[in-house]
């Protein structure tokens, strides 16, 4: 016989003074919050904030009962997910048509003209933000659900993560409607992603990449903890859904947002005619570099919410709206000196060394001027001005010289005959302009070597950034990339900055690439020519490592895409007695070379058609995208043609995506991508 289950305890009831100093002490950090992290315009110091918030939890421990959703308390985190949910987007949250210069949107405005029967719309104006989009969810005015983009239809669940954001209120200021979808873009900004990375380098961890997947990686941390110590910003720019609410235009939804507790950026605008438009794009262009975030574009939208309906949407992107992408930028700075930097292939390239600028948001101190004839068909000296172009937003070069620079000018830079490294004589390839230093024991070229290998693209050694690569190879810890697989504690407690913890993550992050694929493993032993792309096409026409060494040039040449030269760079390679010493010292440290099964069984939608990968991805690597594609049965090529049937194109897409808009060729973002390869 069971014993009587005890009744649950009672709550302990609340005096009403107890409820009216909490509600009280809710008000003021609701209020205080908003004007340090919407404002900007604190009104109290941290110390004052931080007696308010402790008054707050100790009575809300006193009294569990008093805890509601909405409470400030709650944004501090919570307990690490499993795994992300998914959301499904009531209306769908669509991409954006781009247009790049005036013409272009000129276009777009006759369009939508034509389409009107005539009628010239007004437009909102405001920056496109480069940061992660996000939907946010209240019902009855508290924060329900939180999600990301996802493919459009689908988002994943982070309402966990969304909740630590100071700036997303947990509960509306003012009237609520009884359902609204807000949407808007989380973003860390310029100085507060510097300094994150200041601190993950002090700690010797990698720097995240930019601030776009940094704000991206924030919130799709499994633990909340983790998100709420990053300093994140959303700035709300629409809505989904509204029910029990009459909003008649954009202009009207940024200002109830604004209302009710959201960052609206102070640079939108309203724009009664297409020339205003223009004159606001133009305006927030010349501000970018002020800006503390991250801005490739603006984003115009037609006002009116009913000429929105009328005008609707095709496949992806809805045509009331349109993305105008600002151009890369350029700057002018002094070329202080050129240097040489030796490559993990032994190929030495002139690099100018600048006096630093800031170009496209991003100071600028190295220029790469790509090899000896490009450094003498533009005639680059030191003390030279010079036009500096991040190209396609990302890396830094030399344009050209400004006509009337210094004068008189340097004498022209000439390569070294020795490496500037280890001393070897240098040579330049026959067939090429590069020089190589042609010592494979080169420390430089050692550790670009290892650094390749361990990256994304190799074998993936989470946590192994280039100052522990430095460290090791310095020391001599580190004579060739097999040497990591020797790796142990004792070795790793020689290096600076390497505590307990962190050697015992990097030891358990060098065990998991023991067991690469082997595409990674075949581009990470960074064979001169094969690339991720080609390395993807070894491994689908051979299927082992084995295979491959043993292939003859023709055998190899009989593979699509696989030409002469890089046939006879493979074949070199694997004839080499430093590579099969390699391969035995990689499986004596326990690495298992992989053997790929055959192509799976399944549909091929995409058979016989030809892609072309550009820009970044967010939901995954430009090689994952690949690999998905040729799974489809699709071809994925590495420049644009005539033959080219489908572009993907991610974030700072340059100059293939401006030939598949010349060639008129089916252009997809990565949300219409992961859309079509479900």
């Amino acid at each position: 016989m069971t014993s009587p289950r005890k009744p649950a305890a009672s709550p302990v009831p609340i005096p009403q003074a107890v409820r009216a100093e909490i509600e009280e002490l809710r008000r003021q950090l609701r209020y205080h919050s908003h004007r340090y992290h919407v404002l900007d315009r604190p009104e109290t110091s941290d110390s004052e904030y931080d007696r308010l918030f402790d008054r707050l939890v100790e009575l809300e421990k006193q009294f569990p009962a008093a805890v509601t959703p909405d409470s400030p308390t709650q944004k501090v985190g919570a307990p690490p997910a499993s795994a992300f949910g998914t959301v499904r987007h009531h209306v769908p949250m669509m991409s954006l048509q781009k247009v790049t210069d005036e013409t272009e949107f000129l276009e777009f405005h006759q369009r939508l003209i034509r389409l009107l029967d005539g009628e010239e719309p007004a437009y909102v104006i405001e920056p496109k933000l480069d940061g992660l989009a996000v939907e946010l969810t209240y019902e009855n005015g508290v924060l329900t659900v939180g999600s990301t983009r996802g493919d459009g239809a689908e988002g994943e669940d982070v309402t966990a993560n969304l909740r630590t954001v100071r700036s997303i209120p947990l509960s509306l200021f003012g009237k609520s409607p009884r359902t609204l979808d807000v949407r808007g873009e989380v973003i860390l900004r310029r100085s507060d992603f510097a300094r994150l990375n200041t601190e993950r380098l002090a700690r010797g961890e990698e720097p995240m990449a930019n601030p776009r997947n940094g704000a991206a990686g924030s919130l799709r941390q499994l633990d909340s903890t983790v998100t709420a110590a990053r300093p994140l910003v959303f700035y709300a720019y629409g809505i989904g859904r509204c029910e029990g609410l009459d909003l008649a235009r954009q202009s009207a939804a940024l200002e109830f947002l604004g209302q009710a507790g959201f960052r609206v950026h102070p640079l939108v605008r309203l724009c009664p005619s297409k020339d205003d438009v223009m004159a606001a794009h133009r305006s927030i262009g010349t501000q970018r570099d002020e800006l503390d975030m991250d801005t490739d574009g603006t984003v115009i939208k037609v006002d009116d919410f009913k000429l929105q309906e009328r005008l609707g949407a095709v496949s992806h992107h809805p045509r009331w709206a349109v993305a105008w992408k600002f151009p890369a930028q350029e700057e002018t700075t002094i070329v202080e000196d050129i240097i040489v930097q030796v490559g993990r292939t032994g190929i030495i390239s002139p690099v100018a060394i600048l006096k630093p600028v800031r170009v496209g948001g991003v100071e600028v101190r190295r220029a790469s001027v790509h090899n000896e004839d490009e450094l003498a068909r533009k005639d680059v000296r030191p003390g030279d001005r010079v036009i500096v172009r991040r190209a396609g937003d990302v890396i830094p070069e030399v344009v050209k010289v400004v006509p009337g620079g210094q004068s008189p000018r340097a004498r022209p830079f000439a390569f070294p005959r020795d490496c500037p490294v280890c001393g070897a004589p240098t040579h330049r390839d026959p067939d090429s302009a590069f020089h190589r230093c042609p010592n494979p024991a080169c420390p430089a070229q050692i550790k670009e070597r290892l650094a390749h290998f361990v990256s994304k693209a190799g074998v993936d050694v989470e946590g192994m950034g280039y100052r522990y690569i430095e460290q090791l190879t310095d020391k001599e810890i580190i004579r060739d990339v097999a040497d990591i697989y020797f790796l142990d504690k004792d070795k790793l407690n020689q290096m600076e900055r390497m505590g307990p913890k962190l050697a015992e993550n990097l030891l358990a992050a060098i065990d998991r690439a023991r067991r690469p694929d082997l595409q990674h493993l075949i581009a990470a032993l960074g064979i001169d020519g094969v690339g991720e792309h080609i390395a993807r096409v070894l491994a689908k026409a051979f299927g082992s490592l084995e295979k491959i060494a043993a292939a003859s040039i023709e055998e190899l040449q009989a593979v699509h895409e696989i030409g002469p030269i890089v046939a006879t760079s493979i074949q070199r390679f694997f004839a080499m007695p430093q590579t099969a010493q390699l391969l035995k010292k990689l499986k004596d440290g326990a690495m298992v070379f992989p053997v790929m099964a055959g192509q799976a069984a399944g549909p091929k939608p995409f058979a016989g058609q030809t892609f072309v990968l550009t820009g970044t991805l967010v939901a995954m690597s430009r090689a994952e995208a690949a690999a998905k594609i040729e799974a489809l049965g699709g071809h994925v090529a590495g420049s644009v043609s005539r033959k080219t049937n489908y572009v993907v194109a991610g974030s700072e897409a340059g100059s293939k995506l401006d030939k598949a808009r010349k060639l008129e060729i089916t252009i997809w973002d990565e949300e219409e991508f992961l859309r079509r390869i479900k």
